[in-house]
């Protein structure tokens, strides 16, 4: 049920100690997706990974799938668990790697990604965490929309500005100094993870400048928790807004800016309650994101001009809009990967996506 691998312990890469890195893929029913997630992690090109993978016990085809790969995986383990946190945990605490992260069993990484995030790493011995943009696709891997984000600290964090949880990477020792994950959050567990982390380290973006290039691919899907329990990711929200008032270090920092604090805990609680048809409610949490901090709430001024329009009987006109406009923005959005540069060595390639697993640019 289990396997290892040996590794050189002089061992480098670019010329200098290579740092192992381990990805945990807590898994779940999730066989439509699981395989072409194993599959962009195996074929990355770094070549110091150990891949572990926590199945809760799948009552479909994801044991199967996990036991064509097992050769290929230092661990991996199928029984039940108390949910995600536990499993990924499970996995985290297993893990010897340098680097760790995590990759949910719908998630994708992308070309070049474990290697970007190791240099980042390796360059700077003071970050405790990277991160980079990211790509939603649908459930047939087409892509959706792009995720770009910015320089980002913790100060951005305790306000609500969200980073894509399988274009993350860590530092093992900081997050064992942080604490794993919290088993009583099940929605904004990754959220409330990196706020202890930038509490403890320096994080860094390493987005590419001057082009898109993401680390990896989040799945948009029926099934995935963000689209089916959007209101329990505001209600998490909330509560990480709460723990944040009882943490000592976090309240100072809060008292600095306490109407963008609140500000942008609303405003991500109104986008959850928007994405899960709460137009009234949505609109109610926009109204105080407002009266916190109204510069940013209204940069987000289609989002609340899509959930009043739901209110006064416009919302299909609406989606029959966006869907055409959609249409558009995704051709584009193609057309943009195909010209997305990857580093190689001092030059740098197109990200070339045209056959990566579980990617669909046609």
């Amino acid at each position: 049920m289990s396997s290892s691998f040996d590794y050189a312990q002089d061992a480098s890469f670019d010329g200098a100690p290579a740092l192992r890195v381990s990805v945990v893929t807590p898994s779940y029913n999730q066989a439509d997706y699981l395989e072409q997630t194993i599959q962009s992690v195996l074929a990355q090109d770094y070549p110091h990974i150990e891949y572990i993978i926590i199945d809760g016990a799948s009552t479909d085809r994801s044991v199967e799938i996990i036991r064509r790969y097992a050769d290929r995986l230092a661990w991996w383990v199928s029984e039940p668990d108390n949910g995600q946190a536990e499993a990924i945990n499970k996995g985290l605490q297993q893990a010897s790697g340098e680097v760790v992260a995590w990759l949910n069993s719908d998630d994708l990484y992308l070309p070049g990604t474990v290697t970007r995030a190791v240099q980042a790493l390796a360059a700077e011995p003071a970050l405790g965490l990277v991160f980079g943009d990211a790509l939603t696709i649908d459930s047939q891997g087409k892509p959706l929309h792009p995720l770009v984000f910015g320089n980002w600290n913790l100060d951005e964090l305790i306000r609500f500005r969200i980073i894509c949880q399988p274009a993350v990477f860590m530092r093992r020792s900081v997050l064992e100094q942080a604490g794993y994950l919290d088993p009583a959050y099940h929605m904004m567990l990754d959220h409330h993870l990196w706020i202890r982390i930038a509490e403890r380290s320096q994080v860094r973006y390493i987005g590419r400048a001057g082009g898109f290039a993401p680390l990896a691919a989040a799945r948009y899907h029926p099934q995935a928790k963000n689209a089916s329990q959007p209101e329990k990711f505001a209600q998490e929200t909330l509560r990480v807004l709460d723990w944040m008032g009882t943490q000592a270090d976090l309240q100072k920092r809060i008292a600095r800016n306490p109407r963008q604090v609140y500000g942008g805990a609303y405003r991500l609680v109104a986008r959850y309650l928007l994405e899960g048809g709460a137009y009234s409610r949505a609109l109610a949490a926009y109204s105080r994101a407002f009266l916190a901090w109204p510069g940013y709430t209204l940069k987000h001024w289609r989002r609340i001009l899509y959930a009043a329009s739901y209110l006064v009987g416009l919302g299909g006109p609406l989606d029959r809009w966006r869907e055409r406009d959609s249409v558009q923005q995704r051709a584009r959005l193609i057309e943009q990967l195909k010209r997305a540069p990857m580093e190689n060595g001092s030059e740098f390639t197109p990200l070339d996506l045209q056959h990566w697993p579980g990617i669909c640019l046609e």
